[in-house]
């Protein structure tokens, strides 16, 4: 006699292709084009993903709490931590109590952190160029269209539960 969970087992397993199975492809895309993009940065200026997420974070607003910086980022908090740690050491930023709230501190950049982001964020953006430069304009588009679904689509799943 044949155990249910055995066959049930057996099914997800014949149904499940890893290397075509989205959410797999798209980490391990991810991943990819993280550290290709690093590439770019980390020997040249010597400062890792994290730092670099948290400069172009910085870049876009601040002043930012770790926590904001943590969800912003998509980093787990003690990564984040470390990270901070390291650019304030670097010089790269600086660490100040919110005014609003004393228990808090915000992470604005320094003015060492922003030259510094103002010669990578360039860089970065032709690897980008690069990057896409096997797709046309329509497919771009089509590409940000669809990356904005998922991302919703990813937070309806996330709300509902």
């Amino acid at each position: 006699m044949s155990d249910n969970r055995d066959d049930r087992q057996a099914s997800a397993t014949d149904l499940l292709e890893i290397e075509r199975f989205i959410p797999y492809r798209l980490a391990v895309l991810s991943d990819w084009v993280s550290r290709s993009l690093a590439n770019t940065y980390q020997a040249r200026f010597g400062i890792s993903i994290p730092e670099w997420r948290i400069l172009a974070n910085l870049a876009r607003e601040e002043p930012l709490s770790a926590g904001e910086l943590s969800e912003r980022t998509n980093m787990d908090k003690p990564r984040v931590s470390r990270a901070l740690q390291r650019m304030v050491r670097s010089q790269l930023i600086r660490r100040e109590t919110d005014a609003n709230d004393q228990r808090v501190a915000v992470i604005r950049m320094s003015d060492r952190g922003r030259a510094l982001y103002e010669q990578i964020a360039p860089l970065a953006l032709d690897w980008e160029q690069e990057l896409l430069s096997g797709l046309t304009d329509d497919e771009r588009r089509d590409l940000n269209r669809l990356l904005d679904r998922l991302r919703e689509q990813i937070e309806r799943i996330r709300d509902s539960r």
